[in-house]
């Protein structure tokens, strides 16, 4: 991991604090979240302390600090999707899975991530599980969905 932060500092070897987000944004689109790690790396880099970094990676959603689990759960709460029971879907899918939203399980097996929009709202309610999309969904359908990927 240290390698492949240092080879992406590379590429911004003459950069300033103005670049800390792209920076940000291009570890996560690599590693696929920001480690502890990547931050003392990011902050040794551009001379900023760790906590600042850390300050301004939280006050964006779009960071995450764990690992994406196997089975990337994204529940869609656009209008249509609240409408139609994503409240609901993501209540059951924290209970069947005790993952609380924005965290992934113990097992690294899950997920789970509540977005503004997928962009499918005459499908409502929808998720996506690793960018495939499931529409229309009931609680017997996402049920059903939950057992199958557990049992894998």
């Amino acid at each position: 991991m240290e390698d492949t932060i240092n080879l992406l500092l590379e590429k911004y070897s003459h950069s300033r604090r103005d670049s800390l987000i792209p920076i940000l944004q291009e570890i996560q689109e690599e590693l696929g979240y920001l480690s502890e790690q990547a931050i003392v790396q990011v902050g040794n880099h551009l001379n900023i302390p760790t906590s600042k970094i850390y300050g301004l990676a939280t006050f964006y959603n779009q960071f995450r600090f764990e690992p994406k689990g196997k089975y990337h759960i994204q529940v869609c709460h656009g209008t249509a999707c609240h409408i139609f029971g994503a409240v609901k879907i993501i209540d059951i899918i924290e209970k069947k899975l005790k993952v609380k939203a924005g965290h992934t399980t113990r097992n690294g097996k899950f997920s789970l991530e509540i977005v503004q929009c997928i962009g499918a709202c005459a499908q409502a309610p929808v998720i996506s599980v690793n960018g495939e999309y499931h529409s229309n969904l009931s609680e017997t359908h996402l049920g059903q969905l939950l057992v199958d990927l557990n049992g894998e």
